[in-house]
């Protein structure tokens, strides 16, 4: 039995906490309305037919597979995590780049760039216009940073 995702999502914030950087991330999370799921993170192939749709509600607990990037921080540090997509101009699926930088997110979506059109090359394939989704923020005083972005699947086949 194969699973293949027919549909997916997107999705990126930032959040801080006093407390760690592991509650930084799950207010991320939450504000991505993801924070409820068991997530498993997978490498980065769309499968062929696989349609973009808004968000879709997960049920609670349910294991859910996603190309996720994330950062953590620390004070006055600035962070930057994201993804880009894009589908191959043949039709046939398409590719999903992560990163994260201790930086602006300008830098980081040049470096997704040269990610993207990479793993084009390496595949001798075109793609369409590729799709940036990043989330940004120096981590305020006393706390903790996160940044994260995520490619969702859902509705399998």
């Amino acid at each position: 039995m194969y699973l293949v995702p027919a549909e997916f999502f997107t999705a990126a914030a930032s959040a801080s906490s006093a407390v760690s950087d592991l509650n930084a991330f799950d207010k991320a999370l939450i504000k991505m309305r993801i924070g409820e799921q068991n997530l498993v993170a997978v490498s980065s192939v769309i499968p062929i037919g696989a349609k973009e749709v808004d968000f879709s509600e997960i049920p609670m607990g349910a294991v859910t597979h996603c190309v996720l990037s994330e950062i953590r921080g620390t004070e006055n540090e600035t962070i930057s995590a994201g993804i880009a997509y894009a589908f191959r101009k043949d039709g046939k699926g398409g590719y999903v780049a992560e990163g994260h930088v201790r930086n602006s997110g300008a830098s980081l979506i040049e470096a997704l760039e040269r990610k993207m059109n990479e793993i084009a090359e390496c595949r001798n394939v075109q793609l369409n216009t590729i799709k940036y989704v990043t989330a940004s923020m120096t981590v305020p005083k006393e706390n903790y940073g996160a940044c994260v972005a995520a490619l969702v699947f859902t509705g399998y086949e």
